[in-house]
């Protein structure tokens, strides 16, 4: 009888050659446990996803109680759901205005294609500007707002009408004209390697879409839920987007995402012609008790006031020769090495050791550590010894 292992390989698709292999039998907080029983500190939230650590209570519990309810009854947006009103509420109770309506996808990604949709519909125009080195999903939609041909050559012709430019380049900003309908940006860019704005960067781009009357769509995806220090990044800028995409932490381990917008913007999608954006499974009750257990948590606890000082144990731990630049907002943090080469060999020692490492897509030289929120100090530098004795077995 083939072991899990070997069913994995044949019967799971595969999205590398080379897949992390580890064989999950529990979690808890930050820490998963294998077959084994061997202790893994996961010091990247599953990728930005679980932000109040894996099984909290309170999720726990709301997942439960909701399963003694109703699952799936209709297609997302024909009834009258109390886990999708309350979430919405408690979103927009604590977004500014003109965010005020709620579309509930099931991904990130779904989040992109819907807000793609709906800054073209809305604005009547056909382009879209992104950023290079971008990255907002894999769908056929979201990855044509990457630029890097290297993943994108192979599934051409993409979406038509997309143009990239440099992020922080001010220059780039004359890029934005009447044709444009939207330009979609992270306020911090997480696949580049957490490169953060400069100069008012973001003030002078939300000038630009207002003075040419484009619309500006922020993705929170992965810095959204308290991961930089603030609900959403975008408070810490001086900014409110036009459109606000969020999933990934959201959903504190359920898979659920969010395109928010002012009402007036969302409406277009209900005539000429209706069912413009139709999910069957978006804003799933199971799921959305688990993000407004989550979002509640987050509010109501100083988990998120804590995220600046946890920052600043890692930054002052995470010290050595090797090291050449540390990029941070809050705890989503890049660690830069020479080499792609000299990172690969440290997330493997990491590995060995009991600590889930990672890299970003577009800055292979540089380590992702982007905790659960909760994780304890003790905890923090528990993975930053290990972190530091897997670079000097490295070197």
């Amino acid at each position: 009888m083939p072991n899990h292992r070997q069913l994995f390989l044949k019967h799971i698709a595969q999205t590398s050659e080379i897949p992390l292999m580890l064989e999950i039998e529990s979690s808890e907080g930050v820490y998963l446990y294998d077959k084994s029983g061997k202790a893994y500190i996961d010091i990247i939230s599953g990728i930005g996803v679980s932000v109040l650590g894996h099984r909290h209570p309170r999720v726990v519990s709301a997942v439960k109680d909701q399963l003694d309810k109703y699952l799936h009854t209709l297609v997302y947006g024909e009834g009258i759901l109390s886990p999708q009103v309350e979430l919405a509420t408690k979103l927009v109770e604590n977004l500014p205005e003109p965010l005020d309506c709620v579309y509930f996808v099931n991904s990130g990604s779904e989040a992109v294609e819907g807000a793609m949709k709906l800054v073209k519909r809305y604005t009547g125009r056909y382009e879209i500007i992104s950023f290079c080195n971008a990255y907002h999903g894999s769908t056929h939609g979201a990855s044509s707002l990457m630029s890097n041909p290297a993943f994108t050559q192979a599934y051409r012709p993409l979406v038509p009408g997309i143009r990239h430019v440099e992020f922080n380049d001010e220059a780039s900003l004359e890029k934005i004209t009447d044709k444009t309908a939207g330009v979609f940006v992270e306020p911090v860019r997480g696949a580049a390697g957490v490169q953060l704005p400069t100069d008012n960067y973001l003030k002078k781009l939300r000038k630009r879409c207002d003075e040419i009357g484009a619309l500006l769509v922020l993705d929170e995806i992965q810095t959204g839920c308290g991961r930089t220090g603030t609900l959403f990044a975008f408070e810490q800028y001086g900014i409110v987007p036009d459109v606000l995409l969020l999933a990934k932490g959201l959903g504190g381990g359920m898979p659920i995402g969010a395109f928010i917008a002012s009402k007036e913007v969302m409406d277009v999608f209900s005539y000429n012609p209706s069912l413009g954006y139709i999910t069957t499974f978006g804003g799933h009750p199971v799921c959305c008790v688990a993000a407004l257990a989550t979002l509640e948590e987050l509010i109501e606890t100083d988990l998120i006031a804590r995220v600046k000082q946890k920052e600043k144990l890692f930054r002052e731990l995470l010290v050595h020769p090797k090291i050449k630049e540390i990029r941070s907002a809050g705890l989503m943090m890049a660690v830069e090495f020479e080499s792609f080469e000299f990172l690969q060999v440290v997330v493997s020692n990491c590995l060995k050791n009991g600590l889930i490492i990672d890299w970003f897509l577009f800055n292979n030289r540089s380590m992702r550590i982007a905790p659960p929120l909760i994780i304890k100090e003790d905890e923090i530098r528990k993975a930053c010894s290990i972190i530091l004795n897997a670079i000097d077995f490295s070197s």
